[in-house]
């Protein structure tokens, strides 16, 4: 089976050079004090509202693959803050490679948050599920063939969820989750457009047929909205 070309981002299933560390016990949450300035700064300015979390992360994974691949985790994440503040209007490429240059901002500090709030709404976070708008086309135990190639159907080069060593793969129903925010729509600002999303059960000799250490036995499962699937 040909698979489409995928970005950077995309490095689920592909060869790995190294084996992932276990962290630490007692390591500190952050293993360098900017790395939590880099959350803080990226949390507070997606509480303007001027963007979504679909459209965060798809900022994240439009980087160039040169920037991407050499960046480590939280520059990807201040990388790709930087383009949304441009792109929103909300600072200048001149005032970010010149903080001096910046002039103060009253208009976004109506949608700042107080330190009072900050705990409260992380720890509320907030649900991606949604009213449905039809029932359901899939039933638990039925058979699927995911969607090939893993493309976002509605914008060329778009976000998507559907990640792809999955594209074109056959599972089967586990759970239907609800209808919830489908990413390839919310992150292109085209609406929220919620779909049924279902846990999906693959064995892993399907999603990796040359993998020789996937074992018989061996499950994966992934949550796929409804777009992203066909009756196999």
């Amino acid at each position: 089976m040909t698979r489409a070309m995928t970005r950077a981002h995309d490095m689920g299933g592909r060869p790995c050079a190294s084996r992932i560390a276990h962290p630490e016990p007692n390591r500190p949450v952050f293993k360098k004090e900017w790395h939590g300035r880099a959350l803080a700064v990226t949390l507070a300015a997606g509480a303007l509202g001027k963007w979504n979390l679909d459209a965060s992360r798809h900022a994240r994974e439009s980087l160039p693959s040169d920037e991407y691949l050499s960046f480590s985790y939280y520059e990807r994440w201040l990388a790709g803050l930087a383009d949304l503040l441009v792109r929103h209007g909300l600072v200048t490429g001149k005032e970010l490679s010149d903080p001096e240059s910046c002039a103060a901002a009253p208009s976004l500090v109506p949608g700042a948050l107080t330190p009072g709030e900050v705990f409260p709404v992380l720890q509320e976070g907030s649900s991606s599920q949604r009213d449905a708008n039809a029932a359901p086309r899939f039933r638990v135990g039925e058979d699927v063939r995911t969607r090939h190639p893993a493309a976002n159907a509605l914008v060329s080069g778009g976000h998507t969820r559907l990640p792809a060593y999955a594209q074109g793969r056959h599972g089967t129903v586990r759970r239907v989750r609800g209808a919830h925010v489908l990413p390839d729509s919310n992150a292109h600002f085209l609406g929220e457009a919620p779909e049924p999303l279902y846990s999906v059960r693959f064995s892993a000799r399907e999603l990796f047929p040359n993998e020789s250490s996937a074992r018989s036995g061996d499950e994966v499962f992934l949550d796929l909205w409804e777009s992203y699937l066909e009756p196999a």
